[in-house]
């Protein structure tokens, strides 16, 4: 999880003052607050946003499938006035959504993709639901449905302010090990923005910056030589040896790799019955690292490991690249502008029966938990070095100045791709970390289309971060979208 820094009370100010015009001391009307407009419109219109939310968590659509999720997002974009290109860069399930014209051109990324094998209920114990066997661990039916709330309040202000500028919603696919984001940044439809915005659920409200790290998948799938394995054992060579011969020197391997690498796999196929030889077997890997080049090496030397198990049980081994993510580049003058917001917002506050969920939910955690009332606090703006985890974000940062937040979604203590945090996400705990992010990213995006000064700040920031000298290389290489990459036994029906 990622480092926790020094807390400090959220800031009470009173940006909602009224949804009219406000009158000076001799009675003449001044200009509306754009920020006020803009929180106003996401509030007046929060049980529809939660409603739209709750319902993409009923889907539970992993990645690549989800369609009935993906076309919520883009209908309601739709009525609001946005102009929608669906089916973009050969996802099916992935749109750009436009408002507005002219410069500058602010992107808002909206995720909509569940976990498989995490399905949930809403009840702070532990309980599958018969109907879906994914589940929203991560939060992105509230990422989704956070970013539609917020570019539909800064279209409607947009649509009454003199200044002009467009606005981008892009429905981004699969970021659970699909990387949808990079098959879009690679296809360029990024270009031409001036910066993005994104957000994501989490236990804690926070817009401090960090890196994140670079990303490498791939399933290796071994294949043998059935047999029976007691009456003719001799003349079989098995595919499971050959994964788990090569998930042994995997792990040898990390006691000789920068420690802050990262290596996971699953075994996605190992046979069917144990007195059949398994002539097919499949192992799915994750290689990660703060810097894509080390990433390479690393990589290549996980392949060389399957090659050497290959050998040594007489089977043999390809692979296929699932996905890539690069890594992260941090924006501080972006960061600092979001935290401002974030602390005008403030966190979330539970209502009685909220805390009670949020007691019972905690029992089920390992180790410490923070306080329930810690969901109030908004943490203090801080530089990080890298947090241990990835993100196709990246690849979108690599070309454009990016910034994010973090909103308490879950119960605080709750950790990302667990039950908890699909239980959490599925109440009024979930929609109200939601609402806040979508209020300050709207704030944020009021703050871009006002403030020219701060994107040329970002895009110096961005240039500087990057190097004189940089080429946006797709971790994915040139490989179609792995549309089926979430199917049932896709790979086994191949062999």
């Amino acid at each position: 999880m990622r480092m926790r820094i020094q807390r400090t009370s959220s800031l009470v100010f009173c940006l909602i003052l009224s949804s009219v015009l406000l009158s000076d001391a001799s009675g003449e009307k001044l200009p509306e607050d754009p920020k006020a407009r803009v929180t106003d419109h996401v509030e007046a219109r929060r049980t529809r946003y939660g409603e739209i939310a709750q319902r993409i968590w009923d889907l539970s659509e992993v990645g690549y499938q989800e369609v009935e999720s993906s076309a919520l997002l883009q209908n309601t974009l739709r009525k609001a006035g946005f102009s929608v290109e669906a089916n973009v860069a050969g996802m099916p399930t992935a749109f750009v959504a436009t408002y507005g014209s002219g410069s500058p051109v602010v992107a808002v990324l909206a995720e909509f993709d569940a976990l498989p094998g995490l399905s949930q209920t809403r009840e702070p114990e532990r309980q599958h639901r018969d109907e879906v066997a994914a589940g929203h661990a991560c939060g992105h039916h509230l990422f989704g449905a956070g970013s539609v709330a917020a570019a539909i309040a800064v279209a409607d202000w947009l649509s009454a302010s003199p200044s002009g500028g467009t606005l981008r919603v892009y429905g981004t696919p699969a970021e659970e090990g699909g990387a949808g984001k990079a098959y879009l940044v690679r296809e360029g439809l990024f270009e031409g923005v001036d910066v993005a915005l994104h957000w994501h659920p989490s236990s804690y409200n926070g817009a401090s910056i960090y890196g994140m790290l670079a990303n490498k998948s791939a399933k290796f799938r071994f294949r043998g030589v059935s047999a029976h394995a007691a009456a003719a054992p001799e003349q079989a060579r098995s595919a499971l040896d050959g994964v788990e011969a090569m998930n042994h020197m995997a792990n040898l391997l990390r006691e000789h790799v920068p420690q802050e690498t990262r290596i996971h796999y699953v075994i996605t196929q190992g046979g069917h019955a144990p007195n059949v030889t398994p002539d097919f077997a499949e192992v799915f890997y994750y290689v990660r690292h703060p810097d894509t080049e080390t990433l390479h090496t690393i990589f290549e030397r996980v392949v060389a490991a399957s090659e050497g198990a290959a050998r040594g049980t007489g089977t043999s081994v390809d692979y296929e690249v699932i996905h890539g993510a690069n890594e992260l580049v941090p924006n501080e003058a972006l960061g600092r502008a979001m935290d401002a917001n974030l602390h005008n917002v403030g966190g979330v506050e539970y209502s009685a029966s909220e805390k009670r969920f949020a007691k019972k939910l905690q029992e089920s955690l390992l180790g410490a938990h923070p306080p329930i009332s810690s969901s109030t606090e908004i943490e203090t703006f801080a530089i990080h070095g890298v947090f241990p985890g990835s993100t196709d974000v990246g690849d979108v940062s690599q070309v454009v100045p990016t910034v994010g937040l973090s909103t308490a979604t879950w119960v605080p203590g709750v950790p990302p791709h667990s039950w908890q945090a699909v239980a959490s996400g599925g109440t009024e705990i979930g929609n109200k970390g939601m609402i806040n992010a979508a209020k300050t990213l709207a704030m944020t995006a009021v703050d871009l289309f006002t403030r020219p000064e701060l994107i040329e700040a970002a895009t110096a920031e961005h240039r500087e971060r990057i190097g004189p000298n940089f080429v946006y290389r797709p971790l994915v290489g040139d490989r179609a979208p792995p549309l089926d990459y979430r199917a049932p036994s896709s790979s086994a029906k191949k062999h």
